[in-house]
């Protein structure tokens, strides 16, 4: 039931992602920027809050009238400042919610990843407190009506010693007093909701904290157009005399208010309760078999720090040399954090497939998934092939060919060295390489897309050989639920194989073992790229 909702979800999410992707590109398709748009707008609503607090009166007999003078006699400045607080607070709602069904639809939420997911509970609750607490400074009758609810919400809780929703039944039982601790609330809540927001990325490699600039500066657009167009008002003056009713609900801020008139106050908060037990319980259940944590051969070792460069968990850091060979550092990997990506074992100058060996090793590599069985793997596949146009498939597990039958199937296309791909090339085990991983926007392991295209382009250690012809190796990057893309961008990199010249062929390297100088030279100079 949990997959099938993910892959609904998934399919979802790349169906809406499309069009963004196709007229903007991968980089400007806010659906893969919720995180960092949600960042942008929490400055938005902070800096409009300050520039409409210069206004606001917090006096209980005054507060309405200096609202509605923000909103009628500074409308040019004030009043549209006011709709964008309104707006871009109900946007990161929404941007919030999006973030979190998206990371579930492409499963991000389990093994290593469960503390960003765990923190971002109290971010909602957070984030929700915060918008409550600004209804009631506007104080008219949807303040009033959510001050009553909320008190007897929390009158139900053994908290108070005394009944608050109380205040709210009749004149003269509420004082400025009051609503000055509500300004200090909305002031207070968000600041720690920015600090819990930084707690949140803590354990995120090069998180994105802002959008790009062009996604910012339209969503800038976006929201003065909206507040331009559809300013926000209030709804008249709050009157404590008489029962607030016929008033406008912000469905964003306040779904279950109107509950409250059907179910009882105590239904409310277990639907409440569950839900938040819920959402924390998630990476957990079930529970996930993590594969073995990545090993280091110090032998193979030179300190080089590539895969803790490339490492997108940061579970690798370089510490001091422990084996007494003549190098400053060595790797040194946290198997908590380690997703056994495979990442580090590609980014390794010495993985390299050309060493014919008894025992391949290199400096560091997955004990459930080695070097030696990736090289083994892709001999396999190659011999199966048959034809003028064959095509060995590098896919990644998490991507659109990663179910499909014949491929290599690793769980990171970022695991395959550069050095692979020359060695399926160069010995003619196959006609052309197709690599295909993750959408380019929804990239499983965060950073393999990126360091993939970066190793290819010689923009990143370890790079891709100038030797290797380009016109016979392509990337897809697509989703789980883009197999038929996948397939026909298969057939026409196999129909562009065809009416290429015939490669010419190297001589097969000697099946004897190098000796362990030569192994340790190639490690220090980071050969076989």
């Amino acid at each position: 039931m949990n997959s099938l909702l993910r892959r609904t979800l998934q399919r979802s999410f790349a169906t809406i992602e499309l069009p963004f992707e196709r007229l903007f590109g991968a980089g400007l398709n806010p659906l893969a920027q919720l995180g960092a748009l949600g960042f942008f707008l929490f400055w938005i609503v902070a800096v409009s809050g300050i520039y409409l607090f210069i206004f606001f009166d917090t006096g209980i007999e005054r507060a309405y009238q200096s609202v509605e003078s923000i909103t009628r006699d500074h409308w040019l400045h004030a009043g549209v400042m006011r709709s964008f607080h309104r707006y871009a607070s109900d946007l990161m709602v929404v941007t919030a919610v999006m973030h979190l069904l998206r990371e579930f639809a492409y499963d991000r939420y389990r093994s290593v990843r469960w503390f960003s997911w765990f923190t971002g509970l109290p971010i909602i609750w957070l984030l929700y407190v915060s918008g409550i607490t600004g209804y009631w400074l506007v104080w008219d009758r949807l303040a009033q009506y959510v001050a009553i609810v909320s008190s007897e919400l929390l009158d139900w809780l053994p908290i108070f010693g005394e009944p608050i929703a109380r205040n709210f039944v009749s004149t003269g039982t509420l004082t400025s007093r009051f609503f000055s601790l509500m300004v200090f609330m909305h002031v207070a809540v968000p600041l720690f909701l920015l600090f819990i927001m930084w707690v949140h990325i803590l354990r995120i490699s090069r998180p994105k904290v802002n959008p790009p600039r062009a996604l910012a500066l339209m969503s800038l657009i976006a929201l003065l157009i909206v507040a331009i167009a559809n300013p926000a008002t209030s709804q008249g003056q709050a009157d404590l005399v008489r029962v607030p009713d016929g008033i406008g609900i912000d469905w964003l801020y306040l779904p279950l208010y109107p509950l409250s008139n059907v179910w009882s106050y105590g239904s409310v908060w277990a639907v409440l309760g569950a839900f938040s037990l819920m959402v924390a319980l998630m990476p957990w259940l079930p529970p996930l078999r993590r594969a073995r944590a990545a090993q280091v051969d110090l032998a193979h070792c030179n300190g080089c720090a590539r895969c803790a460069e490339d490492c997108p968990y940061e579970a690798i850091r370089m510490v001091g040399r422990s084996d007494g060979l003549p190098f400053p550092t060595e790797a040194r990997v946290d198997p908590s954090l380690c997703v056994a990506c495979g990442i580090c074992m590609g980014a390794c100058p010495s993985s390299t497939p050309f060493r014919r060996s008894e025992e391949l090793v290199t400096g560091i590599d997955l004990p459930d998934y080695s070097l030696k069985m990736l090289r083994e793997r892709v001999l396999d596949v190659a011999g199966s092939l048959h034809g003028p146009a064959r095509v060995i498939v590098l896919a990644c597990k998490h991507g659109g060919a990663g179910d499909r039958d014949g491929a290599v199937v690793l769980p990171c296309v970022a695991m395959a060295p550069p050095s692979l791909i020359d060695f399926i090339l160069s010995r003619d085990l196959a006609d052309g390489v197709l690599v295909a991983g993750c959408a380019e926007s929804a990239c499983y392991n965060r950073l393999g897309v990126r360091w993939t295209e970066q190793r290819f382009a010689a923009q990143r250690d370890p790079y891709l050989r100038a030797r290797v012809p380009r016109e016979r190796i392509a990337t897809i990057w697509a989703s789980s639920a883009s197999a038929a893309q996948v397939e026909a961008d298969l057939e026409a990199f196999a129909d562009r194989l065809r009416v290429l010249p015939p490669k010419p062929l190297r001589s097969p390297l000697p099946v004897s073992a190098p000796s362990r100088a030569e192994t340790r030279k190639d490690v220090v100079h980071g050969s076989g790229t």
